[in-house]
């Protein structure tokens, strides 16, 4: 896991053995327009709501959701670097 975040902070997506499609990525701190109505309300609908960065994870049915790490992902040793190039040419022939 220790490399994996240290791909994850140099921009590299990753997964483990297994995930057959499902992989991580880090989305970076920024200010992004207001999505949900708390948000609308807190923020205003012209303001910016300021987010820190955070590992965020493409399912296997290709929705975007943050991750929590199980301590089995933690304690993992089978992680490696996901080419996002050859992963999509891979998913668009099935």
């Amino acid at each position: 896991m220790k490399r994996a975040l240290a791909l994850l902070k140099y921009g590299e997506a990753v997964a483990r053995t297994g995930w057959n499609g499902v992989f991580l990525y880090r989305v970076d701190a920024g200010n992004y327009t207001p999505h949900s109505d708390i948000a609308k309300k807190f923020w205003g609908d012209d303001e910016l709501v300021p987010y820190g960065p955070y590992i965020a994870m493409k399912t296997a049915d290709g929705a975007v959701v943050p991750w929590l790490a199980s301590q089995t992902d933690i304690l993992a040793e089978d992680w490696a670097v996901v080419n996002i190039k050859e992963l999509k040419k891979c998913l668009m022939k099935n």
